[in-house]
Order: structure tokens, then C-alpha cells, then sequence
């Protein structure tokens, strides 16, 4: 079981070795938990549900329940999906929030032991530039544009809008995945890269620094635009192990109904949203997460409801590359159905 489950770790973690994290310290804030498999504590109180996250979006739309249910959640905030896998898998954690993508790929690698409960954020890619000479994507054509997130999603979606504007990633646009999102960031803040893809929030990050950087394309726009399925571009989703689900059910209900609380919460009082975020050190600044809060597309979506969407953009995926979700789309089995509805 041990040599099968190495196998299985080593696959993921070779197709995503980092994707929309957005961070710059290597090590976990908070204090990591051991495996969840008990129900209950030696004093017969429930075991707190362990919970992964990821600085930036996923974060911070979890910020209100992360202050005010200490008592029930121990969640942990990581820079990127390679220190999460392992712990899923494991079941060393709970949770976790994760790039839509590897949901999927997770699901597949461990035989259905994981299950998709929500979408948690939507598109955050933007072409930013230093300079003023791309109006549209084909004016990527003969560029070079740095990126981050290498055999991840952001690879994939930028790849299928290059080739439906007719431009070959690699031979019409060459792209150097060379820096991660924090180095990518200061790199185009310091006019040492002319254009890049980055996500939110380092796109109002960088603008705070660099006042005179362009922020070009709306990425989700220009999928929007070429999409034959007309399908939502979701980049963030909420999983849980199948097992924890399997004996707690229940509290999985309760802590979606307390997360959608907290994403209401976050994008309705970005002022105090932002302070909260700057305090449990999701950004380094409160003024940061402020601006940036009503452009990182925080949303909290069911399984059940973002389901047609997500089945779109994995089909969407899969048709760039088969890997990018795990070799294939999810079954129904995929999907969690609250106990509420059931």
C-alpha cells in the first residue's frame, strides 16, 4: 500500500509542481496537523477538521471563519499545491483548497478518494506589460511573455487562447516558465521582464509598485471570447478525502455553509476584509489585499451547482492536454451532494 501510494504522490507532484500559489515563504504559517482519521479527541470532543489553504484567493476567502471558528477548523496556509498533495493523500489533512485542475487529478490518482465540495475562485489571469504594444492576443505574436505555474493550469488556459487566436505556444510566442509568481511579480516591477502572465493579487501588487505597468489583457475576458463551451474559467476549488466525508458529513455541511459566510463577508467589507487578511499574513499588506479583493473573483459555488462549468472546462483541458486533469473528466462519483438535499 505504502509503495502504491509513493507511486501515486510522485505522479502528482511531477505534473504539479507549482500552480496559482501565491506566496514567497516556504514554510506553512500555521501549525501542520497530524493525521484525521479520528473522530473524536481523548476528551471526547470533535477532532478540529484540518484544512489546507493557499495564500491569495482561496486564503483570502476564508479569512472570517479562520478568526471567528478557531475552535472548530485548524487550517493551514501554504505558498503552493505541491506542499498540499502529499497531505491529502495522506490524510495528514482533511481539506484542502486546490487549483480545479488538480482536483480532478487527485480524484483520478487516488481512485475516487477525494470529492469535490465547492469552487472557491474564478479567473485571476491578466497580460500585464511594460510598454503599451499589445491591444489584443495576436499581438503576442514574435513576443516573449514570462509565466509561472509550468504544467499547470495557468499553461493550459493560456495555451488554448494562443492556439484559438491562431498563434503555436512556443513557435509564434515563445514563453519562459522560469520564476514563481513572487519572483515573476518583482521581476515586472523592477522593468526586468517587458510582458508576463500573472494572476491576482500580484497584478495589484505589482501596479501599486510600478505605476507605469499596463495591465493589458483580462485573461478570463479573452477565454470568454474563444471558449466553444461557453465555459466558466474556474481556477479554484474546495476538496475533501472521501473518508472523512464518509463519517462526517454533517460538519463538511456546516463549514461550506460557514465558508460561504466568509466569502460574502470578504467581498462586501474589503476594508476590514483586508486588515484581517494582512493579520493572519495571507498578503503582506491590508491596503494590498483591499484593492485587490474585487478583482480576484472570490466566490464560493456548490459541487453541485458549479458542476456543468467545471465538466465544460475540463473538457476544455482535456483537449490541450489529457494530463493537465489527471487522463480524464470525473465521474458523477466526483461530485459531493450535501446531506442537506439528499
Amino acid at each position: 500500500m505504502k509503495k502504491r501510494t509513493g507511486t501515486v504522490l510522485m505522479a502528482i507532484i511531477l505534473v504539479f509542481s507549482m500552480l496559482f500559489a501565491v506566496g514567497c515563504s516556504n514554510k506553512p504559517s500555521n501549525k501542520e496537523g497530524t493525521s484525521s482519521t479520528r473522530q473524536t479527541n481523548d476528551k471526547g470532543k470533535k477532532e478540529k477538521i484540518k484544512i489546507a489553504v493557499l495564500k491569495g484567493p482561496t486564503g483570502m476567502g476564508m479569512v472570517k471563519l479562520m478568526e471567528e471558528n478557531k475552535e472548530d477548523y485548524d487550517i493551514t496556509i501554504f505558498d503552493s499545491p505541491d506542499q498540499i498533495v502529499s497531505k491529502i493523500v495522506n490524510g495528514e489533512i482533511d481539506a484542502a483548497a486546490v487549483p480545479s485542475n488538480l482536483a480532478s487529478v487527485l480524484y483520478n490518482k487516488t481512485k475516487g478518494g477525494v470529492k469535490l465540495v465547492g469552487i472557491n475562485t474564478l479567473g485571476i489571469l491578466h497580460i500585464v506589460e511594460n510598454g503599451d504594444t499589445i491591444k489584443s492576443i495576436k499581438d503576442l505574436k514574435g513576443k516573449t511573455v514570462y509565466a509561472s505555474g509550468k504544467g499547470s493550469a495557468p499553461e493550459f488556459i493560456f495555451n488554448y487562447i494562443l492556439k484559438k487566436n491562431g498563434l503555436e505556444p512556443g513557435k509564434d510566442v515563445k514563453i519562459e516558465y522560469k520564476m514563481q509568481h513572487n519572483d515573476l511579480a518583482t521581476a515586472v516591477a523592477s522593468k526586468k521582464v517587458n510582458i508576463a502572465v500573472l494572476p491576482e493579487p500580484f497584478v495589484t501588487t505589482t501596479k501599486m509598485k510600478d505605476k507605469d505597468l499596463k495591465v493589458q489583457l483580462d485573461l478570463t475576458k479573452e477565454w470568454d471570447k474563444v471558449s466553444d463551451a461557453k465555459s466558466k474559467l474556474v481556477m479554484g476549488t474546495l476538496v475533501y478525502r472521501k473518508d472523512f466525508i464518509d463519517k462526517r458529513g454533517k460538519d463538511v455541511d456546516e463549514f461550506l455553509d460557514k465558508y460561504k459566510k466568509s466569502v460574502d463577508f470578504v467581498n462586501s467589507n474589503k476594508e476590514e476584509a483586508g486588515k484581517i487578511i494582512e493579520k493572519n499574513g495571507i498578503l503582506p499588506k491590508a491596503a494590498i489585499a483591499e484593492k485587490a479583493i474585487p478583482k480576484c473573483n472570490i466566490v464560493f459555488i456548490s459541487a453541485e451547482d458549479g458542476k456543468d462549468s467545471l465538466e465544460k472546462f475540463y473538457n476544455v483541458l482535456k483537449e490541450s492536454d489529457p494530463k493537465s486533469i489527471g487522463g480524464k473528466i470525473p465521474d458523477e462519483n466526483f461530485y459531493y451532494k450535501s446531506s442537506k438535499t439528499n
